[in-house]
């Protein structure tokens, strides 16, 4: 059976302001030193396991351009524009349905595109595990991250222990409180959802048919006029009805049966960039638990995480526990504690209506 993947773009990385912006959100930047963006490394750690050709991404109709510049290999009838952000439950239908109606039926993988990981050969054999299962048991499987310490800013995925390197889900979590996240961290039962999927267009598909029957009554005449001159039309009558909702809380915390549902522990160096901390995983650190980026002078500075450029000189002198982010028309200045709240400044300047801000 074919395996195809759907790179979902189309987030607009909130929480990564001022870099991040409406128009190029963080999964069109580069945060890493090679100079690639997370669109294009996403891209590139699937490509020995999924042909170009078979590679298909969801973004906004406002990135369908930046997702072309940055992936001309893909062909320009896989890029698939939402008229208008409804989370990752009808991004995640939508490319299904188009999967099913192009090849009949395929193995998909449905894979952010604002993650890092350091190692891709290890990523590329968990999803090769994922594959097999989900074409031959019909299985809905997700790639579980193993904890490092108690996390509350992810879902949870509890699993059965029961032998080799595929487990059984006996239930998904909503992220919990730091009592709870370090009750699941010390039992070594629960695993981080990462928010990757593998299954055939088909299973998806059905189990959207029980849980959300009225996205694929959408989806349905959505998929009806796929490549005829009607397509454009119907997308952008039909989409902006559907109901915001993740793919988790959508399907995956709702299925009243779990016996096809697995779960793959994954190790290969995952990082969900949730936050601007992420660069002090992927970037340099001196002695001083610094990261630094950009034309910066630094005098007895500790814990401290920079990104500037080479024009701009920033100077910092006896600070500790902060984050700089400097671009040509903003400045962020934070506390590490508070880098979760960046997205209230974007919230901040909506409300002012600063958009060239924005």
């Amino acid at each position: 059976m074919k395996t195809t993947a759907v790179i979902m773009a189309g987030g607009r990385g909130e929480r990564f302001w001022p870099t991040s912006r409406e128009k190029c959100p963080k999964q069109f930047h580069s945060l890493t030193a090679d100079g690639k963006t997370l669109l294009q490394l996403t891209k590139e750690r699937i490509v020995d396991i999924v042909q170009t050709e078979d590679i298909f991404v969801v973004t906004n109709k406002k990135y369908a351009d930046l997702v072309r510049e940055q992936l001309p290999d893909v062909p320009v009838e896989n890029i698939l524009a939402e008229p208008v952000d409804r989370n990752t439950a009808p991004c995640v239908g939508f490319a299904a349905s188009v999967i099913e109606k192009k090849y009949g039926d395929a193995v998909m993988i449905a894979l952010p595109a604002d993650h890092l990981i350091k190692s891709s050969t290890l990523f590329c054999d968990s999803l090769k595990d994922a594959i097999d299962t989900a074409e031959t048991r019909d299985a809905l499987v997700t790639i579980g991250i193993m904890p490092v310490y108690p996390e509350t800013g992810y879902g949870y995925i509890h699993f059965s222990k029961n032998g080799g390197n595929i487990y059984k889900v006996l239930k998904f979590i909503e992220k919990p409180d730091f009592d709870k996240a370090k009750e699941y961290f010390d039992s070594g039962e629960y695993l981080w959802n990462s928010g990757m999927f593998v299954w055939k267009a088909s299973v998806i598909l059905n189990e959207m048919q029980k849980l959300m029957p009225s996205l694929i009554e959408g989806l349905e005449k959505i998929k009806y006029c796929y490549q005829t001159e009607a397509f454009d039309n119907i997308l952008e009558a039909v989409y902006p009805s559907f109901k915001p909702q993740s793919i988790d809380y959508g399907v995956m915390e709702k299925i009243t049966s779990l016996n096809r549902v697995y779960t793959i522990p994954g190790s290969f160096g995952w990082n969900d960039v949730g936050s601007w901390l992420a660069l002090e995983r992927v970037r340099p650190i001196d002695k001083n638990n610094n990261a630094l980026q950009g034309n910066v002078v630094n005098i007895d500075c500790r814990d401290v995480l920079v990104r500037g450029s080479e024009k701009r000189l920033i100077a910092l002198v006896g600070l500790e526990g902060i984050v700089v982010v400097d671009t040509d028309d903003a400045l962020l200045v934070c506390n590490k504690e508070n880098t979760q709240d960046v997205k209230k400044v974007v919230e901040f300047l909506k409300t002012y209506d600063k958009k060239e801000y924005l």
